[in-house]
């Protein structure tokens, strides 16, 4: 059975003298049939990532912090150019380089430039925009093509609806019978984005910026976000697959193995989901389709963890990291988690089940749906398997719809969906376009790389060794280890005998020689340097984040390792001033009290700075006092914000080589 046999059985639906859903019951069986075949498949389990070559003048064997921003939508996207958006790919780049362009009606540029970046347009239909706002194709008056430039929530509908989809199709009104002008046009506008990363990429041994080709996989079944963006490590790619040729995320990583890994000499790939805290449970839910063994399953989970080895735990949609109360997790209070929540208050519990309406901000929400759960059923799983399919490191993002990546101070926030929230007045509402007030301006991904160059970040974010934060460029380094010194912090070769004597974030803690050890860790974070028109907010404290399972179930503790426990600092909502003081750089030792050699575990480090204006603030301050909605005095909505970063985990008591 040919790999893609699901979406020739799609494809020929119509012709086949039997009903919708007799058809979809069979191209289902087919699709099982396929993944069934990965039972054949050798051993995934990964080799070490090689050590790229130095390319930069600027090459630092211990690494260096570099930052970016990995979600990026511009006017090929389906729900961009609908809300009056018309940046380009080109736009993007110059914006990330910190050139001025046109947002929201006025002229914007970053005041510090990122070091790289990815645009990210939806993949599907990228021909059906092209082919309805190109005044010379044939498909231009169609009415599909009419309603989509007439824009709004009712254009965007046009081709989102068929995301929603099982099996999605395109509109043969503007495709053509066979779909035909759609991929054409989709190819070329493909190599558009291609030209335009290519342009954008520092090739100099400056290595000012640096552009990864990417692209957003928009899988939003039973509107259940289980979207992932696909990231190259160079310009050796493949043509873009979607939603609608492969409707499974297993389509997806098969068909990514096949045509990249395998396909093309010098192709690398990665996906990375996001918006888990959407998808009702079923982003990682734990199935392996096909399956009628334990080597299937394993072979289907080393795949996984091959094709996604992180997870964007922040973004405008809200956080990921965690949401109290869930069931299927005995944790101790974390006050923290109620961070920038787009769903606020009771929630129904999936518990092992799977919902829908994610996407919508309804249906059932899942500890799967959130960092710690998916990490716990990681550990789970394998014990059960000997292969864990979700070691997951960590970055953000900002997913942004305005061509602006990196846009992500809250003085500044305009938005994100281009004329319907380009105003203080749609911006504020308190549920406006499904969001409003629960928006924020993003984060940014952190990436510990020997270098600002393509292949040296994309070696990084295979091996895990990368951060996120919601949005202050807090560097943070966090490693593990048996052996390290009470006095590591004080060290001026802190970072090199870390290395020599554990391992960074993202990797796995080989077992100790002596089963008494318990496992030491190292973290540091300095504050964001800021600029000087907008200094950086002190940091609070540095708490390390485990979680473990045991036979009683699965665990998550949260310890406080560095910094003030009962600070007293806050800040003024009227002038936004800070109050109280806090640290420019944080550092720990801390050896885990509760550890059990029996047990598998993951950490990671969460930092927090001093608590600061929300966006919402900023936005409420500037209007007079008579012109000030109801949410700038409403006592629920958040007025400050504590910034923060997450590391990628380091797993303790895994197999040698994490997702395997």
């Amino acid at each position: 059975m040919p790999m893609n046999a699901h979406r020739s059985c799609r494809i020929r639906t119509d012709a086949l003298p039997t009903t919708r859903e007799a058809a979809q019951t069979l191209c289902t069986w087919l699709l099982t049939l396929s993944l069934a075949a990965l039972s054949a498949c050798a051993d995934r389990s990964l080799p070490p990532p090689p050590k790229p070559t130095a390319q930069c003048g600027e090459h630092d064997s211990l690494r260096k912090p570099y930052f970016g921003d990995l979600h990026v939508h511009t006017t090929f996207s389906f729900d961009v150019p609908v809300f009056g958006v018309g940046a380009t790919p080109e736009d993007a780049y110059r914006f990330a380089r910190g050139e001025p362009i046109l947002v929201a009606g006025a002229m914007a540029s970053l005041e510090r430039p990122l070091d790289f970046a990815a645009v990210t347009d939806h993949v599907e239909y990228l021909g059906e925009v092209d082919a309805c706002t190109d005044p010379g194709s044939g498909p231009f008056e169609a009415l599909s093509c009419q309603i989509f430039r007439n824009g709004g929530l009712a254009g965007q509908s046009v081709f989102a609806t068929q995301t929603v989809l099982p099996l999605p199709v395109r509109d043969a009104s503007v495709c053509g019978e066979d779909g035909s002008v759609c991929r054409q046009r989709s190819a070329s506008v493909w190599g558009r984005i291609v030209e335009a990363a290519e342009g954008a990429n520092d090739e100099s041994d400056a290595c000012t910026f640096a552009s990864l080709i990417a692209y957003e996989y928009t899988a939003n079944t039973g509107a259940s976000s289980q979207h992932r963006n696909v990231i190259f490590a160079n310009n050796e790619v493949p043509p873009p697959i979607s939603y609608v040729e492969e409707p499974t995320v297993q389509g997806l990583w098969l068909a990514l193995e096949a045509q990249c890994i395998k396909g093309i000499p010098g192709c690398e790939v990665l996906a990375i989901p996001h918006n888990s805290n959407q998808s009702n449970g079923n982003a990682f839910r734990i199935e392996y389709p096909g399956a009628e063994s334990l080597d299937d399953e394993r072979n289907q989970a080393a795949l996984r963890a091959q094709m996604e080895p992180l997870l964007e735990v922040f973004q405008h949609k809200s956080d990921s990291e965690c949401r109290s109360g869930l069931s299927g997790v005995i944790e101790s209070a974390d006050e923290f988690c109620a961070f920038e929540k787009l769903r606020r208050g009771e929630v129904e519990d999936c518990v092992e089940g799977t919902g829908a309406g994610g996407t919508g901000n309804g249906g059932c929400v899942s500890r799967r749906d959130f960092l710690r759960g998916i990490l716990l059923s990681g550990l789970a799983e394998e014990e059960r398997l000997g292969v864990n399919p979700y070691a997951l490191g960590v970055i953000a993002s900002t997913d942004t719809h305005l061509g602006t990546p990196g846009a992500v101070e809250e003085d500044s926030f305009r938005g994100h969906r281009g004329d319907i929230d380009d105003e203080p007045a749609e911006r504020l509402q308190p549920d406006g376009n499904r969001a409003g007030t629960r928006f924020n301006p993003g984060g940014l991904a952190g990436v510990w790389a020997e270098e600002n160059s393509r292949p040296s970040l994309f070696a990084a974010l295979r091996r895990r060794e990368v951060f996120g934060t919601s949005g202050p460029r807090i560097p943070v380094r966090f490693f593990g280890g048996w052996s390290f010194g009470p006095d590591l912090c004080g060290d001026p070769q802190l970072i090199d005998k870390a290395y020599r004597d554990g391992v960074p974030m993202g990797s796995v803690l080989p077992a100790s020689a002596d089963t008494l050890d318990a496992p030491r860790f190292v973290v540091t974070a300095q504050r964001d340097p800021a600029t000087a028109t907008r200094p950086g907010t002190p940091l609070q404290r540095i708490q390390i984040v485990k979680g473990w399972s045991a036979d009683n179930g699965s665990h998550v503790r949260v310890y406080d390792v560095a910094g003030e426990v009962d600070s007293d600092a806050s800040v003024d909502r009227s002038t936004c001033t800070p109050i109280g003081r806090g640290a420019d750089s944080l550092c720990a030792v801390w050896t885990d009290p509760d550890y059990r050699p029996s047990e598998r575990a993951f950490y990671y480090a969460r930092v927090l700075e001093n608590p600061s204006c929300r966006w919402t603030t900023y936005e409420c301050n500037r209007l007079p006092l008579d012109e000030r909605p109801p949410t700038c005095s409403d006592p629920a909505e958040p007025r400050t914000i504590q910034e923060r970063a997450w590391t990628s985990p380091i797993w303790v008591g895994s197999g040698d080589e994490a997702g395997a």
